[in-house]
């Protein structure tokens, strides 16, 4: 069904919306200080560990020492959602990499972030965008390592633990390099409007509307469903899309058909009369977008 690049944007968004919220989850659970734990059983020096947490403006001290000193439940946490920032980035620069081909053509990628092939002179590379679809890997690989090391680990502290460091600052330096490329490339990209429109149309992403003309029309669903099926076999035959029939041969495959259907099943009609939350309609969208401003602005 055809739908707008706002709306397929507004679906990363949510994407990392949820993970700007779970980042500050994590941050709830992991801000608090081990100071004062000592090996695994406190120590016998008089310590104020609320003070000194205060003072590092930790919540509070770790309420189990020996919990204090040999967990790292608040990395493998971190670690999870670096992935998962990961995973939607990947994802989106698959989009990117798809809709740069010649194929698609929707998208021109700035230099800055693209070079020429060694071979292929015609040829535009993707580089950021497969650059980060590359370096998901290395952040999972972080995760599954330390989850590794410590699934075997009794209590307290043991020198494995020790592996949390390089792995965990990789994954940091990683996906914070990868956020500000991809944003640089976002930034700097642009679209091929026509081509994008143009291709909206192929495939028939406007059967569903036409099925639902002919149920406001008074026929049942079954019998709008079988219509429509005959009318796209006739323009695979044809090939031609629905919107180049006429409305001879639209009257010929169903007598319910009229003069109005062109218009109703126009990619701007398609898209704009769905209203429901969610959904890509033009008033619609300038709601979510509205609310995504405000949902940005609150973590200024």
């Amino acid at each position: 069904q055809p739908t707008t690049l706002a709306h397929h944007y507004g679906a990363y968004f949510e994407m990392f919306k949820r993970d700007r919220l779970r980042m500050k989850d994590i941050y709830e659970r992991m801000n608090y200080c081990p100071l004062g734990a000592g090996a695994l059983a406190g120590t016998t020096y008089p310590l104020d560990r609320e003070m000194t947490a205060e003072l590092m403006d930790f919540y509070g001290p770790t309420p189990n020492s020996m919990d204090g000193v040999s967990d790292r439940d608040y990395l493998i946490e971190f670690l999870s959602a670096l992935a998962t920032i990961q995973m939607h980035l990947s994802r989106f620069s698959e989009e990117v990499i798809i809709w740069n081909s010649n194929e698609y053509g929707f998208v021109e990628i700035d230099d800055a972030y693209s070079t020429g092939s060694s071979i292929m002179p015609q040829k535009k590379n993707p580089d950021i965008a497969e650059l980060v679809r590359g370096k998901t890997g290395r952040v999972y690989g972080a995760l599954n390592s330390l989850l590794t090391t410590m699934k075997g680990i009794p209590l307290a502290y043991n020198k494995d633990m020790q592996e949390d460091k390089e792995l965990s600052f990789d994954a940091m330096d990683t996906v914070l390099n990868c956020i500000v490329l991809f944003d640089g490339m976002l930034a700097t990209m642009t679209f091929n409007k026509m081509t994008m429109a143009q291709s909206a149309k192929n495939g028939f992403t406007n059967a569903t509307d036409a099925a639902d003309y002919l149920v406001g029309k008074g026929v049942p669903f079954r019998d709008a469903h079988g219509i429509i099926g005959k009318l796209v076999l006739y323009c695979i035959e044809k090939g031609i899309a629905i919107d180049n029939m006429s409305l001879d041969e639209l009257k010929a495959i169903s007598p319910a058909f009229d003069e109005y259907i062109f218009d109703a099943i126009s990619m701007e009609t398609c898209v704009n009369k769905r209203l429901t939350i969610g959904a890509p309609g033009h008033e619609v969208m300038l709601k979510e977008i509205a609310a995504s401003k405000d949902f940005l602005a609150s973590f200024k």
